[in-house]
């Protein structure tokens, strides 16, 4: 007959504390690993806008999301959100700000987008803006997801200089794919660009992200991140308005200028795509920045033009560019927040 298995420690007197193991002493002559300082604010990395996507087992891809960059910090102290512009909305986003602090995680910097998507599952910027109370608003949103595609920082260690491959490597050990809750991972796709690309504009995607398997994290707008958009969609200073009886909030059409160094040039109106509701939120905001003189230079004949001061950015989806310069198909989605710091249009 066999012996019964002698029973743990643990169990064997109740009476007695519980000890562990007396722990080895240290070689001092073994290194310290080093710990980086945690970055306050890292500047984005940005995408450059292509016409196709690029070819070659350089580039992964991703579908590009319609909402607000976003940084989110988990730092000893607690949860900080950043946007692009390096405003602390924290307060804006309490659900990702919840989700954050269960990551399994003691310091970390995620990289990723804020976004509300619609029954089908896509991101509609439009709804986003409404969760929060439309540009200016102070409304929290409990509806916005936040969909994380690089992680920047992890315990202690910056990887700001490591291949892309390895962040994402650790960033799908934190936040797991498929997971449905209000952090999740925007999955890498091993697709042909071409054929991703057209999936994503047959389902009504705004487009697709390339990046470079072996690209470091570097911040601006500087190639190793390309967008490929299936609609084009921009940001425009509202330079004026048309007013018109019949149109909601009497808004028969917007005029948007961009940015040519320090000059604004005019890229011409759009004036569908408004909501009721919407569109008088917006004339309200426009009648408080009126003024005199036109911050373009602007030849045509429309009529009831009022000008504006260059204060508010629209977010503009349209089709192409004329050969003088003007947008094409244009439609109106909504207005930028300043703390989002979208950059508006840059003319070359």
């Amino acid at each position: 007959m066999t012996k019964p298995p002698k029973p743990k420690p643990l169990l064997q007197d109740a009476d007695k504390p519980v000890r562990s193991r007396p722990r080895k002493p240290r070689d001092p002559d073994q290194p310290n690993l080093p710990l980086d300082p945690m970055p306050a604010r890292i500047e984005p990395c940005l995408a450059q806008l292509k016409t196709r996507p690029p070819k070659g087992d350089d580039w992964v891809f991703e579908i590009k999301w319609d909402g607000y960059r976003l940084s989110v910090h988990i730092e000893p102290t607690g949860i900080r959100i950043l946007t692009r512009g390096g405003h602390d909305w924290t307060h804006r986003f309490p659900a990702i700000k919840l989700a954050a602090m269960w990551l399994p995680v003691g310091s970390a910097i995620l990289d990723g987008e804020a976004v509300v998507l619609d029954e089908q599952g896509r991101s509609d910027f439009g709804l986003l803006q409404q969760s929060l109370g439309g540009r200016g608003g102070k409304k929290v949103s409990s509806d916005a997801t936040f969909m994380a595609f690089d992680l920047l920082y992890f315990d202690g260690h910056d990887l700001r200089n490591s291949e892309l491959s390895m962040r994402r490597h650790l960033l799908e050990d934190l936040v797991r794919a498929g997971e449905q809750g209000d952090i999740r991972l925007s999955e890498e796709i091993e697709a042909d660009g071409d054929q991703l690309l057209a999936s994503a504009c047959e389902h009504g995607l705004e487009g697709i992200i390339a990046k470079r398997r072996d690209a470091p994290y570097r911040s601006g707008r500087l190639g190793d991140w390309l967008k490929i958009k299936c609609v084009q969609s921009d940001s425009f200073f509202i330079v004026g308005y048309e007013k018109s009886t019949v149109a909601r909030g009497n808004i028969g059409s917007l005029l948007l200028a961009g940015r040519k160094g320090d000059d604004l040039i005019y890229v011409g109106s759009v004036g569908t795509g408004f909501k009721e509701k919407e569109a008088w939120a917006l004339r309200e905001m426009m009648d408080s920045i009126t003024q005199k003189t036109p911050a373009i230079k602007y030849v045509g004949r429309r009529k009831n033009v009022v000008w504006l001061q260059p204060t508010l950015i629209a977010e503009i989806e349209y089709r192409a560019w004329t050969d003088d310069g003007k947008l094409r198909h244009a439609s109106y989605k909504g207005l930028r927040d300043r703390e989002d710091g979208a950059g508006v249009y840059g003319i070359e």
